[in-house]
């Protein structure tokens, strides 16, 4: 054996009780010992006196023991490096797609290969290895082969490695290539908003490449080729568009921490799932709710409700929060027509609903100080006051005073009890009430700001803390108020609204004057409150005829990163279509059509019926002749005085295949030629069990108790 590193030769006896040697004392005592009782000193040209201060004696390699030898020379020339094993994601899923029979022999392997290594502290791994084998009634070299397998190899990753090899091999890439224009047709095809199956585009690629003689690939080849081209994200961007592109993206993560107490309110609409009866109605309906909710506890502050929303109880419920709470400094709004309303948000620049004019008044929120913002359309994420919905489906429609009332959640879940009853209006206003109580007073929130504490708590807690401006009479009475921008009289200063003129002495000075008027929808003759058109409080004139959450800042960022990330994968997208739909579409009709091919019967099916009654009177199986048509006058009439008779009606397949058997069975004892087709039904069919009771019945009864 040629060495490629030199082995130290000469080891003094402490230096061979240090090096820890295999059956080699440890210490330098037992060295010594054993260097006498094996005579190593008898042999001059493996021992010699140690040159030097201290003196003693030397041993050479030679005189140790096997095992020490092998030892040393591992040490001194170490094994090359193991071949690089192939990556643990391709043998994982080279093992997903095997079959289950070959996987269960892999899990057998390795928990065998686990009683091994658990047996092998306590008696060797070399006797382990021949216990375990023995109990399982293997080899003891197919343990060690499993073994040498999982050699370096992670314990969670040894399944794979441990599966049979004869069974298939690792993959190997793809070999099989088709034609440029079968990805193009595929990719064009299958990457669009309608989301057609994949099946159907493999179908459409193929048969384009088979009319112009170019090759394809499978369909399960086809499938990996894309998705191993075509990203996911790409895939969802492409067939599901925004709204599946955003799915994929986590939700932004906004911190309330930072927030207190009426710092910013959100509202929104939920239609309760329970029938009521509402005055004025001749059938019940399904209420809604507008709903008031403080973003840094989650407490409901306010809510009102009516048959639809409407800008009338979106006032009521903002009226309601403004007296029992105070001024918030933000409001986040649905984008409903209700909320972004011209009374409500008048003058502001950024909402979804309605154009801004010149002449458009400042709305209540501008008139108040308060700042606006208002949810992405169809994108409950964005609107904090769902997640307290979601309760109110379970807690409120659900509640045991409401049974036989609940709709259901959606059209297709409706109970079995539906619209058997309906709620009073004043017993579904107490119940609702009760339950958003309890909503607010519910311990063990695990929000940021609630901490295990009741919305009511977390409210609390903050709002003692927190500056809070009150809401004046005037500023209440003006949520009850709609607005109308009209001109002033330009003689007197009269305004005329809904054919009813409010006017009072002062406004003779203003006469001709572009105005805002304030009045009260549910009473005109109440009168008006006039302003300016910058928000100015006029005077009244008589009825005289009867982020931190909202950072701007994190806000711009995230909107940013979102146009970022929508302008990549359009560009993504635009490059993984090297065609258009439209050429696709052209190229389907480009294609040849064929022409149908209309089969030709090889066997004619005798009538069964007639066949039966003529072996019951022993005629044979002659066919009979056809009837002859009658021509005359009187059949002529008979036909058109009288309806065909109606289509007998279909029969019970079982009886089907009873007469076909019984029709086959006729040409054997007729001695006629058999077609494959019949030959295999009347050998699968004939010891069945339906067939047989239906045999011993005809031959009892006949054919009348077949059917």
């Amino acid at each position: 054996m040629s060495l490629n590193l030199p082995i130290k030769e000469w080891w003094t006896a402490k230096e061979i009780a240090d090096a820890g040697l295999p059956d080699m004392p440890q210490t330098q005592q037992g060295t010594d010992s054993l260097a006498k009782k094996q005579d190593w000193r008898g042999h001059p040209q493996f021992a010699r006196r140690r040159e030097g201060r201290g003196g003693g004696w030397e041993y050479h390699w030679r005189l140790f023991p096997a095992r020490a030898q092998r030892v040393l020379i591992e040490r001194a020339n170490p094994p090359e490096a193991p071949k690089p094993r192939q990556d643990r994601e391709e043998v994982w899923a080279w093992f997903d797609a095997l079959p289950e029979s070959v996987k269960d022999k892999a899990k057998r392997s390795l928990r065998i290969v686990q009683e091994v290594e658990a047996l092998a502290p306590a008696v060797t791994k070399f006797v382990a290895v021949g216990m375990i084998a023995r109990q399982h009634h293997i080899a003891d070299r197919t343990v060690w082969n499993w073994f040498e397998r999982v050699e370096g190899v992670d314990p969670a990753d040894r399944l794979p490695y441990l599966a049979p090899r004869h069974r298939a091999s690792l993959p190997k890439g793809q070999k099989v290539e088709a034609a440029p224009e079968f990805y193009a047709f595929l990719k064009v095809n299958f990457l669009r908003l309608e989301g057609p199956g994949f099946s159907q585009c493999w179908r459409d690629a193929k048969a384009l490449c088979e009319a112009n003689g170019q090759p394809w690939l499978e369909e399960q080849t086809a499938r990996r080729w894309l998705n191993k081209t075509v990203s996911r994200i790409e895939q969802v961007f492409a067939r599901e568009g925004m709204k599946g592109l955003r799915q994929v993206f986590p939700p932004q993560i906004r911190d309330r921490s930072t927030m207190s107490a009426m710092d910013m309110v959100n509202a929104d609409c939920h239609k309760i799932d329970v029938f009521v009866w509402w005055p004025g109605y001749a059938k019940p309906i399904r209420p809604q709710l507008i709903v008031f909710q403080d973003i840094y506890s989650g407490k409901i502050l306010s809510w009102a409700i009516d048959t639809d929303p409407n800008k009338v109880a979106v006032m009521q419920s903002f009226m309601k929060m403004l007296k029992d709470f105070g001024i918030p400094g933000h409001c986040l709004f649905d984008n409903g027509m209700e909320f972004a309303n011209k009374d409500m948000t008048g003058g502001a620049k950024h909402r979804f609903r309605f154009k801004i004019s010149d002449d458009e008044p400042v709305g209540i929120l501008g008139m108040l100080g308060i700042g606006m913002s208002f949810a992405t359309p169809a994108h409950g994420q964005a609107k904090p006051i769902e997640r307290a919905f979601g309760d109110f489906a379970n807690d409120i429609a659900k509640d045991p005073r409401f049974a036989g009332a609940y709709t259901g959640r959606r059209v297709d879940a409706k109970p079995e009890n539906y619209m058997s009853k309906a709620i009073e209006l004043e017993t579904f206003i107490a119940v609702v009430e009760e339950r958003i109580a309890e909503h607010n007073a519910r311990d063990g929130r695990r929000s940021h700001t609630a901490q295990g504490r009741s919305l009511d708590e977390t409210f609390a807690e903050s709002y003692a803390r927190t500056p809070i401006r009150p809401a004046t009479e005037e500023q209440l009475r003006l949520c009850l108020m709609a607005q109308y921008v009209r001109p002033l009289n330009k003689k007197n200063g009269q305004i005329t609204l809904y054919k009813n003129f409010y006017w009072s002495e002062w406004m003779s000075e203003i006469a001709g004057r572009k105005v805002t008027a304030r009045f009260n929808p549910e009473d005109l003759h109440e009168g008006a409150y006039i302003y300016s058109m910058a928000g100015e409080y006029l005077g009244y004139a008589e009825c005289r005829q009867k982020s931190e959450f909202r950072d701007l800042a994190s806000a711009k960022a995230a909107a940013k990163e979102w146009a970022r990330r929508r302008k990549q994968y359009q560009s993504m997208l635009k490059e993984q279509r090297p065609i258009s739909i439209s050429d696709l579409a052209a190229a389907l009709d480009a294609r040849p059509k064929a022409a149908p091919v209309a089969p030709e019967a090889k066997v004619v099916k005798l009538d069964r019926l007639a066949q039966i009654e003529l072996r019951k009177k022993g005629g044979g199986l002659v066919q009979p002749a056809l009837p002859v048509p009658d021509t005359s006058r009187d059949a002529e009439l008979a036909v058109l005085q009288f309806p065909a008779p109606a289509a007998a009606p279909k029969r019970d397949p079982d009886v089907e295949r009873f007469w076909r058997m019984i029709e086959i069975e006729a040409r054997m004892t007729a001695g006629e030629d058999i077609p494959a087709a019949d030959a295999e039904f009347w050998g699968r069919i004939k010891d069945h069990p339906v067939y047989l009771a239906q045999r011993e019945v005809y031959d009892r009864f006949g054919a009348v108790a077949i059917g």
